[in-house]
């Protein structure tokens, strides 16, 4: 179901909003058009990575294609250049890295969209209100981070989701309690502040008062790259340091106890113009000797209605 229409310059507000939620997203934009297409050049659509659409970017021949092709982009992190039309439109020069996706819209019109995915960036809470912890903070925002600064005795789970990476800076005062909490949240990352031997004490406190030893395995403890003696200017640069290189590796990921029930969006291949609709009450559903079948829109339906052993496999005529 798509959200309420957003026009023009409103879908880069919409946009600004989503990535200051830490909502990954992908943006689409037409940038060419060939008429009587009902997108137009320079028209905007924001889709969520569950498939949901703020803005217009076309009619029905070109929107199912744009969300499937944006939630794919999402998933893969890689910008992609849509040509939806015939082959025929574009003759044979169709430069190499783009993806053409062949529609048979009624309107015989084509569009050529710019798909680009915007990935959250890393949600930083870091616990404890030190210098350190300052500078930590100040560091992580340079960088397009999304920092908190949290004091200790305020800190609960209910501050970090599954996306977050947690630091405790705490520096002796709460820190075990303050882990609890964090590692209760199942965060992507939670780091501790500490020598070894003091993280050991506080983690193996925890274990006795039962907290899970999985989730104590997963604190990092010592955090930040080993730079020797250094002032709290120098650790901060150090753990934020690691910090940037496991992100870069692709390890502050969400990390989850059970894998969590998706239900993919239903879909159906038009049997008139094969383009791919929601296979929903939207696609103008049609039954045909027990088997429901999908379409783009009235002209495809009412083909298919009117002979439809001209569009089916010959094994599904039997």
């Amino acid at each position: 179901m798509n959200a309420p229409a957003v026009d023009g310059w409103a879908v880069i507000e919409q946009a600004r909003e989503l990535a200051q939620r830490g909502e990954e997203f992908a943006l689409a934009t037409v940038v060419w058009r060939q008429g009587p297409s009902s997108g137009q050049l320079g028209s905007r659509a924001i889709v969520t990575a569950s498939g949901q659409l703020y803005g217009w970017i076309g009619g029905a021949c070109a929107e199912p294609v744009v969300i499937r092709e944006a939630q794919q982009a999402i998933v893969d992190g890689e910008s992609r250049l849509l040509l939806l039309g015939t082959p025929e439109q574009f003759g044979g020069a169709i430069p190499e890295g783009m993806t053409v996706v062949p529609i048979s819209c009624q309107s015989e019109g084509a569009m050529q969209v710019y798909v680009e995915p915007v990935l959250s960036s890393p949600h930083l809470v870091i616990v404890g209100r030190s210098p350190m912890a300052q500078t930590l903070s100040e560091l992580a925002r340079v960088l397009g981070w999304r920092p908190d600064l949290v004091d200790g005795q305020d800190f609960s789970a209910a501050d970090v989701d599954e996306r977050a990476v947690v630091v405790v800076a705490t520096q002796g005062h709460g820190d075990e309690e303050a882990l609890e909490q964090a590692v209760t949240a199942m965060p992507a990352y939670v780091g501790l502040v500490a020598s070894r031997r003091r993280g050991e004490a506080g983690l193996g406190y925890l274990a006795e008062r039962g907290v899970e030893q999985s989730l104590l395995d997963r604190v990092r403890v010592p955090i930040g790259l080993d730079l020797g003696h250094t002032s709290h200017r120098e650790i901060a640069v150090a753990i934020l340091a690691e910090l940037v290189q496991l992100h870069a590796a692709g390890l502050l990921v969400p990390h989850v106890r059970e894998p969590a029930a998706t239900t993919p969006l239903a879909q159906a291949i038009d049997p008139v113009c094969a383009m791919t609709v929601p296979a929903d009450r939207t696609s103008r559903p049609f039954e045909q000797e027990g088997v429901t079948y999908y379409f783009c829109g009235v002209g495809c339906r009412a083909a298919f209605e009117k002979t439809p052993a001209a569009y089916l496999p010959k094994e599904a005529r039997c």
